[in-house]
C-alpha cells in the first residue's frame, strides 16, 4: 500500500513539473520587447515538400537587441522562410538581402504590452487548471484507497501533503508569471 501511496505523490509531482515546463515554454513564445531567437520556434518553413522548423533549415541569431537574423544553410529557401516568417503571424517583417533574412523587431507599444501580459496571465492561468487538475485526480486514488481499506487518517495525511503540492506547485506558477509580465512592462 506504501508503495502506491509513493506512486500517487510522484505522479502528482511530475504531472505538476510537466505544467511548469509547458508555462514556462509557452511563456517564452511571448515576446517581451527584445529579439531572442526563440521567437522563431514556432515558425514552420516548406522545405523540400514537407513543412519544416525554420531552426533546421537555417541558424537563427541576434545580431542585437532588436534584430534577428536567419541564414539559411541553402540560399534558395531564403523565399520559403519569408513566407513561413510571415504566415506565423508573428507580427515580423522579414527583409531578405539575398544571403540572409534580417528581422528588425519593433519596439512594443503600451497597449501591445498590456495585451502580452493579459496573456502570460492566461497560460498562467492555464498551468494552475493543469495543477488543479492533478490534485482532483490524485485526491480521487487516495479516496479510492480508502476504499481499498486505508485508514481515514493516512487519506487526510496524503490529501495534506498532495496540496502542499499544489500550493508549492501554484507559487511557482505566480512567480514565472510576475517575472515575466516585469520583463513584459520594462522599456
Amino acid at each position: 500500500m506504501e508503495e502506491e501511496i509513493q506512486m500517487l505523490l510522484d505522479e502528482a509531482k511530475a504531472g505538476n513539473k510537466k505544467s511548469l515546463e509547458h508555462l514556462a515554454i509557452e511563456l517564452e513564445k511571448i515576446r517581451a520587447g527584445r529579439a531572442t531567437p526563440s521567437m522563431l520556434d514556432s515558425v514552420q518553413v516548406e522545405a523540400y515538400g514537407a513543412m519544416t522548423p525554420i531552426n533546421q533549415v537555417a541558424n537563427v541569431n541576434t545580431l542585437d537587441a532588436r534584430t534577428i537574423t536567419v541564414q539559411p544553410w541553402d540560399k534558395s529557401m531564403l523565399d520559403e522562410i519569408s513566407t513561413g516568417i510571415i504566415n506565423a503571424n508573428l507580427g515580423l517583417n522579414p527583409q531578405n538581402n539575398g544571403e540572409m533574412i534580417i528581422i528588425n523587431v519593433p519596439a512594443l507599444t503600451e497597449d501591445r504590452r498590456k495585451e502580452l501580459v493579459k496573456k502570460a496571465r492566461a497560460e498562467g492561468e492555464n498551468a494552475k487548471v493543469s495543477i488543479r487538475n492533478n490534485r482532483k485526480e490524485a485526491n480521487d486514488y487516495a479516496k479510492k484507497l480508502k476504499d481499498d481499506g486505508l485508514s481515514e487518517d493516512r487519506v487526510k495525511d496524503i490529501e495534506d501533503e498532495i496540496q502542499t503540492l499544489t500550493d508549492s506547485s501554484v507559487k511557482k506558477v505566480d512567480e514565472l508569471i510576475d517575472k515575466k509580465e516585469s520583463d513584459i512592462m520594462k522599456v
